[in-house]
């Protein structure tokens, strides 16, 4: 799984990132941050995280944002508890866990009881082609280029002369 599938994931979570940090203020937040990389503060070893959200610009309190394109299955209870660990090991307040599909009813469990919020983001996002559900909304953004043209159609005439356009006359 590496080139053109690696890309498609890579891109879902930067696209992901980009749009949750356009609408942060529906999710708490000062900002979000893409990838990087985060201590654990009980386990000792460090997390990457597809994006980080920051809560406001004096406290550090953030929350992990996980991305799984996954368009075949759903995410299970399993992948909530892998999520919810990193949380309580990184310190997070919270989560924000992004796929294309619900979670399924047990991972919803884990979820509500772990302060992480589902968002559904669709398969093939790109920053201005999305469908995005998030706390009850559905945000919707399609944009198309329309390509305008111009025709101008000009008729040259000869100039009239004017009788009293003669040399000499003052």
């Amino acid at each position: 799984m590496h080139s053109a599938d690696e890309k498609k994931w890579r891109t879902y979570e930067e696209v992901a990132a980009y749009l949750l940090d356009r609408l942060c203020h529906h999710f708490g937040l000062f900002r979000v941050e893409g990838k990087q990389q985060l201590p654990g503060q009980g386990s000792g070893t460090d997390w990457e995280i597809d994006a980080k959200g920051v809560k406001d610009q004096k406290s550090a309190l953030f929350v992990l944002v996980e991305c799984r394109r996954r368009t075949t299955s759903r995410l299970k209870q399993e992948d909530l508890a892998a999520l919810a660990f990193r949380i309580r090991d990184t310190g997070a307040v919270g989560g924000i866990i992004v796929s294309p599909l619900e979670l399924q009813v047990g991972a919803r469990k884990v979820a509500e009881s772990a302060n992480i919020v589902e968002v559904t983001l669709s398969p093939e996002a790109t920053t201005a082609n999305f469908i995005m559900k998030f706390l009850n909304r559905i945000l919707t953004v399609v944009s198309e280029t329309v390509q305008i043209q111009e025709v101008v159609h000009c008729v040259l005439k000869p100039a009239e002369k004017n009788d009293g356009d003669h040399e000499g006359d003052q």
